[in-house]
């Protein structure tokens, strides 16, 4: 069965011990910190007998919070399948950016 994006929103909450968990937000929402903000990055297909046979769904999860050494980071980074890539800090907040195969 299929993981739903749902399942993953319920799977972050569950890790952050919050509801500050964004799937895609628009502009016009206010965050509150430690925050999980998501969004898919791509879907990774694999073929046999002329179709799909399996997909692989690759989102973009960022951990935002005012510390730099946050707890969240290092519980996001051991995930299962997930990948850091990179970290930047703006307007005070510290970014930490992975990538998950979910």
């Amino acid at each position: 069965m299929a993981k739903t994006v749902d399942q993953l929103q319920l799977m972050l909450e569950e890790l952050l011990g919050m509801r500050h968990v964004y799937f895609q937000p628009p502009a016009s929402v206010q965050m509150s910190y430690p925050a999980i903000v998501y969004s898919r990055n791509d879907i990774q297909n694999t073929f046999a007998n002329n179709g799909v046979y399996t997909q692989s769904h690759k989102y973009q999860l960022t951990v935002i919070d005012k510390d730099p050494d946050s707890v969240v980071v290092k519980k996001v980074s051991q995930l299962p399948t997930i990948r850091f890539e990179r970290h930047f800090t703006k307007d005070n907040l510290n970014h930490d950016i992975f990538i998950l195969h979910y």
